[in-house]
């Protein structure tokens, strides 16, 4: 596989949303049970997030990540804005999909400055926007929904409210991928709400919980797949995702080396030979989101990837 080849699968530039006002959503606690109940108001949670965010920009661009920051706008409110994958994602083809979310108020979220902040730096084609799929009741949550193999053009995608057949079907031909979808149930007997909890695509490697994926033939079917793709498996107990050791993000800096981006509680979650195949192919990069994890996502809910052609 050559250099620009492997470098297909992941990119050295991210966009993130400095929150505005942070809090746990209580429109998606209902199917998120990696949310939890803060024991503070939102402005002592909001001050935390944003110290937070900002050691996490810092560490990625000590490690050589071009990160994109865009601030949060304080009207109309929204509390999951620092995570922005969930409704944007961008390809090398110079297109961006915008997506139809589950929560009302995460809907705001979609932002068309953003876009033209993008544009500003990358070169942009064209902008699919699959939110009207909202007034049927289907939601896709973009790269949260969505766990993306580039270099085999696959999509895994977990089944629930949050990623609806019909949507993933239009992405993955309008976008050429390949679906592959299976149902995962957590702890709690109910279907994992983003694929991306329990699932990450690097170049050589993927980390997933195939223990969550009841039903035999789905779990064997996502296995052959990774196996058949040259993916080494790193499988992660129901534990250990419960911990966000599943919410990661391969990236590369600007020297070409590998990073995996996770956060501190995750890379605590996993054990000395999970860390020992994981280092034999990125660095890991440790994010310390603590505040930032009780709106039940971690570092790579954080992450909106940029494969945008460069101006």
């Amino acid at each position: 596989m050559t250099q620009s080849a492997a470098h297909a699968q992941s990119t050295d530039s991210v966009l993130m949303i400095r929150p505005g006002r942070f809090y746990p959503n209580p429109e998606t606690a209902v199917d998120n049970a990696f949310q939890r109940n803060a024991d503070r108001d939102s402005e002592a949670l909001t001050l935390t997030a944003r110290k937070e965010f900002d050691a996490a920009v810092q560490t990625l661009r000590v490690a050589g990540i071009n990160v994109h920051v865009f601030e949060d706008t304080a009207e109309p409110e929204k509390p999951d804005a620092v995570f922005p994958n969930n409704w944007v994602s961008t390809h090398d083809d110079g297109r961006i999909a915008l997506f139809p979310m589950y929560s009302p108020l995460r809907r705001r979220e979609r932002r068309q400055d953003i876009v033209e902040g993008l544009r500003k730096h990358y070169r942009v084609t064209e902008v699919i926007d699959y939110s009207p799929f909202e007034d049927e009741g289907c939601c896709l949550e973009g790269t949260g929904s969505l766990v993306f193999d580039h270099l085999n053009k696959i999509a895994y995608v977990s089944l629930s409210n949050r990623s609806n057949p019909k949507v993933i079907q239009r992405f993955a031909d309008d976008f050429g991928y390949e679906p592959v979808t299976f149902t995962s149930i957590g702890s709690n007997g109910q279907p994992i709400y983003h694929t991306n909890v329990m699932m990450c695509i690097g170049t050589a490697f993927a980390m997933v919980g195939l223990e969550m994926i009841p039903n035999k033939a789905e779990r064997h079917q996502v296995r052959a797949r990774l196996e058949k793709t040259g993916k080494e498996i790193v499988e992660l107990s129901a534990d250990q995702i419960a911990n966000f050791a599943g919410n990661a993000i391969e990236l590369h800096n600007k020297g070409g080396e590998k990073l995996l981006v996770l956060s501190s509680r995750a890379a605590r979650a996993s054990n000395e030979e999970q860390r020992g195949t994981l280092t034999r192919y990125a660095r890991l990069v440790q994010l310390e989101i603590p505040t930032i994890e009780l709106g039940g996502g971690s570092a790579r809910c954080m992450l909106a990837t940029i494969h945008l052609p460069r101006l």
